[in-house]
């Protein structure tokens, strides 16, 4: 379909094609749709990750505290809340916290759940076809040199932007498979760096994330014994990002935080090629049903899963096609195209896509510093665009006097401290003017 043909379809595309913020709402939410993944399937994925559990406690000693669970906390935002509904200028009632991901162990991002996840499926089912592993052995014994070497004939790859590429390239590495990362001009020369010191081998590409994940799923496919994971469609990354509601209900719960009717819980997820977002909604919706909303954030420069699902179009349009640039600050999210899996999933399960310009993720950054204590990349802060977006929107359609609000910040703990305090400053002075 011709752009200008969208654009008269779509109001919602000129904006998108002007870097204009807007806020789409999904006029299929909460429809009966069939989905390609079930209750039993998130299960089954936690179920892994508990299995795994003791090879984490050995081999990344980070993790022994939690016993081998990878997981971050959730914080109270008070102070923020106070901040920026001020700065801003709207009401937000109800309470604000973060899903600190930037604190998850290894990568410190969200990409740990689901990157991770894969891998561990890889090497779940390569060595048990070669009767190596048994399900009720205990995972240590993946942490020794026998198990090293057997990983070592076989390879993992993945194409990214920056932090997927660090979860999975840091324990498939650390498992002893051939990894290498197919890595875009927006990623992040600390990244690379880090990966190489971790023995990955970093293939770079001076064009956008969709050149890198093409190039790599293609070479991969000419390459014996080599699997690629494919962040545009793999529903096992999907399924590992999903775990997170299974573990977030147990925190809410425990802090004695009600999710029902009369408390709903609003969650603001930042999205680039949308996996990870699209799969903690859906571990959200299965584990919280009706009571939970999830709003998604993406770069008026980059806002690849708007752009999909508002068209019906999904995977088959670019913001390329619209001119855009694709550059942002937030280069986590710095995807022209959006996933396969995630328009189709996401098309009854979210609530809706806001979009924001670059100054506000750098403020937000600095303010939460400043609030909070709390360090993130950019990216990590885009859940805050979301909040003051929806706000307006949300008090229409459902009670909010009791609501909970969590931004979910995706990345940030092994941001070098040059890299932080640059965009520390960039934010204060966004801030300050």
């Amino acid at each position: 379909m011709e752009i200008e043909t969208l654009k008269e379809k779509y109001p919602l595309v000129s904006d998108l094609a002007a870097e204009k913020e807007t806020f789409w709402v999904n006029p299929d939410y909460g429809q009966q749709a069939k989905l390609c993944t079930t209750q039993s399937d998130l299960f089954d994925a936690a179920a892994r990750f508990e299995r795994f559990a003791p090879y984490f406690a050995s081999a990344f000693k980070e993790t022994a505290k939690s016993h081998g669970i990878l997981e971050s906390p959730i914080y109270h935002l008070e102070k923020m809340k106070c901040s920026l509904t001020q700065r801003e200028n709207y009401e937000l009632l109800g309470e604000l916290y973060l899903k600190a991901d930037n604190e998850l162990p290894i990568s410190g991002s969200i990409k740990s759940r689901g990157g991770i996840y894969e891998v561990l499926v890889i090497a779940e089912r390569l060595a048990i076809a070669a009767h190596k592993l048994a399900y009720l052995d205990n995972y240590q014994v993946l942490d020794t040199p026998e198990f090293h070497d057997f990983f070592s004939q076989y390879g993992i790859a993945v194409g990214s932007t920056g932090n997927l590429g660090l979860s999975i390239g840091i324990v498939a590495a650390k498992l002893g498979f051939q990894a290498t990362v197919h890595m875009s001009r927006d990623a992040k020369q600390w990244k690379k760096d880090l990966l190489r010191e971790k023995g990955v081998i970093v293939v770079e590409y001076d064009g956008s994330f969709t050149e890198a994940i093409t190039a790599g799923r293609e070479l991969a496919a000419k390459t014996p014994n080599v699997f690629f994971i494919d962040d545009e469609g793999s529903v096992n990354l999907y399924l590992g990002y999903a775990v997170a509601a299974i573990r977030l209900q147990k925190q809410l719960r425990d802090q004695h935080i009600k999710v029902d009717a009369d408390h709903p819980l609003f969650v603001y997820l930042p999205a680039g090629v949308g996996g990870s977002p699209s799969g903690v909604t859906f571990g959200l919706k299965t584990i919280f049903g009706d009571d939970v909303h999830a709003i998604f954030s993406e770069p008026t420069h980059v806002p690849s899963v708007a752009l999909g699902m508002a068209t019906g179009l999904n995977e088959k349009i670019s913001v390329y096609n619209l001119g855009l640039d694709g550059l942002t600050e937030a280069d986590g999210l710095a995807v022209g195209r959006p996933s396969r899996l995630a328009g189709h999933e996401m098309r009854t399960l979210l609530d809706g896509i806001a979009t924001f310009d670059d100054d506000r993720v750098m403020a937000y950054t600095a303010e939460l510093f400043d609030q909070e204590q709390i360090r993130v990349e950019p990216s990590a802060a885009a859940g805050f665009a979301a909040l003051r977006a929806a706000q307006p929107i949300l008090a229409k359609k459902y009670p909010m006097t009791h609501a909970t609000h969590i931004v979910w910040a995706t990345g940030g703990m092994l941001v070098p401290d040059a890299e932080f305090q640059r965009d520390y400053r960039l934010g204060k002075a966004l801030l300050t003017r």
